[in-house]
């Protein structure tokens, strides 16, 4: 008997077996949006065809990162998914945001800048209103924790100076890396934005801490602070005045 006979492996039967054979033999490389949104559907559905259902809610929220961002409520408006539904695909995105966090904490902030950018963009995407994190960072770089701060209208957020530094020293940290999101458009700062991390940064420099960045993202890419040159502006700021202070 030939070894294709005799090897003891069964093909998957189904469509739903081979899109899960698909999955482990090649991860979600291989799948499309379409196949993802299925494949997950059907972990809280033992039977039903999940295909058309995964197009709909695509058709809905124009893309996967949509569908995972979506309430529980607004994913019930697609026919066909249900409670269980909803939750598990909830439940999933609460997993990668967990994971990527988890990731990052401990690490050099420097060397895990791209493990940095996934958190940043998992997490702020789909929000409707602008949310202000905080990274807290000691003298060697290394991210001691992340925390939500504020979370504003859908234009801006409010925080006081003195919040973020007492936190900072709380932590132990030295650095800071400030990160928020544009919900609806460009990741350009405003002049709301440039203002308050000015501030944030003279009186973080009175203190002996320092702003090292500020991200802003938004649904076309981020801003770096410190690419930019402004985190270089604040400081030549901050020296003038801190000698004139001395005046």
């Amino acid at each position: 008997m030939s070894a294709k006979h005799s090897s003891n492996q069964k093909k998957p039967e189904g469509h739903r077996g081979r899109l899960r054979q698909k999955f482990l033999d090649f991860g979600l490389e291989k799948l499309t949006d379409d196949e993802i949104v299925e494949l997950l559907l059907t972990l809280a559905t033992p039977r039903k065809d999940c295909k058309l259902i995964a197009r709909e809610a695509l058709k809905r929220f124009g893309n996967l990162a949509g569908v995972l961002d979506a309430s529980v409520d607004d994913l019930q408006k697609v026919p066909g998914i249900g409670p269980t539904n909803a939750f598990g695909v909830r439940l999933i995105q609460s997993i990668a945001r967990k994971f990527l966090r988890e990731k990052i904490i401990r690490e050099d902030y420097i060397n895990s800048f791209s493990d940095v950018l996934d958190y940043f963009s998992h997490t702020l995407r789909g929000q409707k209103k602008e949310s202000f994190h905080i990274l807290f960072l000691n003298s060697q770089n290394a991210i001691l924790h992340e925390e939500r701060i504020s979370t504003g209208s859908p234009t801006h957020v409010t925080f006081h100076p003195r919040q973020i530094i007492e936190k900072a020293l709380n932590h132990g940290a030295t650095n800071i890396v400030l990160a928020h999101n544009h919900p609806g458009g460009e990741s350009k700062p405003s002049k709301h934005d440039i203002y308050i991390t000015r501030q944030l940064y003279f009186a973080a420099r009175l203190t002996e801490l320092w702003v090292r960045e500020h991200l802003i993202f938004s649904p076309n890419g981020y801003y770096s602070f410190l690419n930019e040159g402004l985190i270089e502006q604040f400081e030549k700021e901050y020296e003038k005045f801190h000698k004139n202070m001395r005046k």
